[in-house]
């Protein structure tokens, strides 16, 4: 015994060579290692293969708006801004559609924002797991993938002809409220889901009532993530064209809407009306009208941005 501890043959024989590892763990690590580099590799692969496709995203992009830019940027002036539709290319104006497509945005905003945060409000914080609330969950969920056409066929049936709006910009406001609801409602309840329940706890033990402490702590910590959806979702509605070309809204409108009741056209319905000219000199007006209607998308984006912010310093202090 003491001669087979003194040969090292007991005492150091398992700790030899990779060789001699009964249990193989020289050989485990080795393919660990191979692993590991596998792991790597595809990790860099992905990570080149994301920002390749980032990047001719980007240049798709930049390519789209410098072709606008070139095609529109000349047509760009105040006559354009304040004038009204005309047959003559060079004498067209945008100031109806313009005026039109603010118009049905901000009742769009009244309509959509106020109705979207109390359901929110009501399924986070009060429905709980009740079977209204869970009905109404599940239509939202169907409802924010529906295609905007059948929001248009809806507003139709509903507001046009039902409820006897005609063509008029709160029919067309209403429709577009339906199609920004769900984007709402869903990013105020994740919005609500991130407030820390602490908040609400301390709240609580100070006092407040429930209604309060979601007045008072919880809503104004989650606006700024409430305002990111409202952005998401009035963008969406801004664009669209089909919704207002189903309940009825015109190609062709020498004025500016007044009322809520008036006749209407948006900014996307004139650019379409343009692009559908044969004459060269429409589709630069075309150009002209996309380059306005990115100026008012990234407007109204950077006033609700600079909104957000302004409410995330507020709740960090």
């Amino acid at each position: 015994m003491s001669s087979a501890i003194g040969d090292g043959t007991l005492g150091h024989g398992p700790v030899g060579g990779a060789a001699a590892d009964p249990l193989g763990f020289a050989t485990a690590a080795g393919v660990d290692m191979r692993a590991v580099r596998r792991r790597h590799l595809l990790d860099l692969l992905f990570q080149v293969v994301a920002v390749s496709v980032l990047a001719l995203s980007l240049a798709a992009l930049v390519a789209l708006i410098a072709d606008v830019w070139r095609d529109g940027a000349s047509r760009i002036s105040y006559d354009f801004i304040t004038g009204f539709p005309s047959r003559r290319a060079e004498q067209a104006g945008i100031w109806h559609a313009l005026t039109g497509s603010i118009f049905v945005m901000g009742l769009t905003a009244a309509l959509a924002v106020p109705v979207g945060v109390a359901a929110a409000v009501y399924l986070e914080e009060y429905g709980g797991q009740s079977r209204a609330a869970r009905l109404i969950e599940l239509n939202i969920a169907n409802l924010a993938a529906v295609p905007s056409i059948v929001y248009g066929l809806l507003g139709l049936g509903l507001f046009v002809r039902a409820m006897g709006m005609e063509r008029s910009v709160l029919a067309g406001a209403s429709t577009l409220a339906l199609l920004a609801l769900p984007v709402v409602i869903l990013a105020t309840r994740e919005a609500l889901r991130a407030v820390s329940p602490s908040l609400r706890e301390a709240s609580y033990a100070l006092g407040a009532t429930k209604w309060q402490t979601i007045w008072h702590q919880v809503l104004p910590v989650s606006a700024p993530g409430i305002l990111t959806g409202v952005i998401l979702a009035l963008s969406r509605s801004l664009g669209e064209t089909a919704p207002l070309i189903t309940i009825g809204a015109l190609t062709y409108v020498p004025f500016a809407p007044d009322s809520i009741w008036s006749p209407f056209t948006v900014l996307p319905i004139q650019i379409f009306n343009w692009v559908s000219r044969p004459q060269v000199a429409f589709r630069a007006n075309a150009a002209a009208g996309i380059l306005v209607l990115l100026a008012l998308l990234i407007l109204m984006n950077g006033t609700a941005i600079w909104l957000r912010d302004r409410y995330q310093q507020k709740a960090q202090r």
